[in-house]
């Protein structure tokens, strides 16, 4: 049986780092993708990816009357794309350009006959550089890789969890591409003050609290460095009064007044005795916080 440190592997070197910020890259383009050939569902819950035995997925996409997913494989290191005629086509993750992945996926799609345009600017990041154009990010360590897929993993079994305990509108434990998180969240059921750009106003149409894991900065300076290392987060929003000040468990997790987030270092939870104990209560005692403040009808919601 593996310990905790094994399923919850260290996630803090130069080699994550750089792994990180071109393998945020890669799952932008297949992230692109699955945009383009999905129709919007509520809060962008059609973008995401899902944790599979051995990576990450599309799930099936359509395209005219053929159906396709795409799936990272973080143990054979491959990316898999998988066509529902019998097709598919097997590209290796290794170290190459975020230029050159982005060449071979799409040229390796319209060899199956899929033909598929995606806007090649990276999205929720600074200073981005067009796929096409990108020859900085170019790194892939496999050891890293899956470690990230190990985390992914943990927090998608204990997200699942907590997930189980509230009846009301909840989304799926998914993996935004934009971001690099995975999150669930939870929903009063009530409309939240609309926001200016379209993106946002979709994402938080309604009030939600939502809780998640985060890999923190990464190598092309998109993360604010106030978050130098993996964290899982929790937030409001809108956020209620008090919720800054409110006394959330455990006594390692924190509030974040840049990103208005509550922080649990990742370190801590791993580190710990009982890392699924340590971040249930993190999001119990968060969501509860938050639930209470905004007066949600907590009864109505909750098991």
């Amino acid at each position: 049986m593996k310990t905790a440190i094994e399923r919850w592997p260290e996630l803090r070197t130069k080699a994550w780092e750089e792994t990180y910020a071109t393998l945020h890259m890669w799952t932008q383009i297949v992230g692109k993708i699955r945009l383009a050939q999905t129709p919007l569902i509520n809060h962008w819950w059609n973008v995401t990816f899902y944790v599979t035995a051995r990576g990450l997925t599309t799930s099936p996409m359509p395209y005219k009357n053929l159906n396709f997913q795409i799936d990272f494989d973080f143990i054979d290191h491959r990316l898999l794309i998988i066509c529902d005629d019998g097709r598919s086509e097997s590209i290796p993750l290794e170290a190459r350009s975020v230029a050159d992945f982005y060449r071979i996926v799409m040229s390796t799609l319209s060899r199956l006959g899929i033909e598929i345009k995606i806007w090649s600017m990276p999205v929720e990041i600074e200073n981005p550089i067009r796929f096409e154009l990108d020859q900085k990010h170019a790194s892939y360590d496999p050891e890293y890789a899956n470690r990230l897929w190990k985390i992914l993993t943990q927090c998608a079994r204990v997200m699942t969890q907590f997930r189980a305990s509230f009846i009301g509108k909840c989304s799926p434990v998914h993996f935004f591409w934009g971001g690099f998180d995975m999150a669930v969240t939870r929903f009063s059921g009530r409309t939240a003050p609309p926001r200016e750009d379209a993106m946002n106003r979709e994402a938080y149409s309604h009030e939600v609290i939502s809780h998640g894991f985060w890999p923190g900065m990464h190598a092309s300076g998109a993360i604010a460095p106030s978050v130098p290392s993996p964290v899982f987060y929790a937030y409001a929003a809108p956020e209620p009064q008090g919720f800054s000040e409110a006394p959330i468990r455990p006594k390692q997790a924190s509030y974040n007044p840049v990103f208005k987030e509550f922080f649990l270092p990742y370190d801590d939870v791993r580190q710990s005795k009982d890392p699924d104990a340590m971040l249930m209560e993190f999001m119990q005692s968060t969501y509860e916080a938050g639930a209470t403040l905004a007066k949600w009808n907590r009864s109505e919601l909750e098991r």
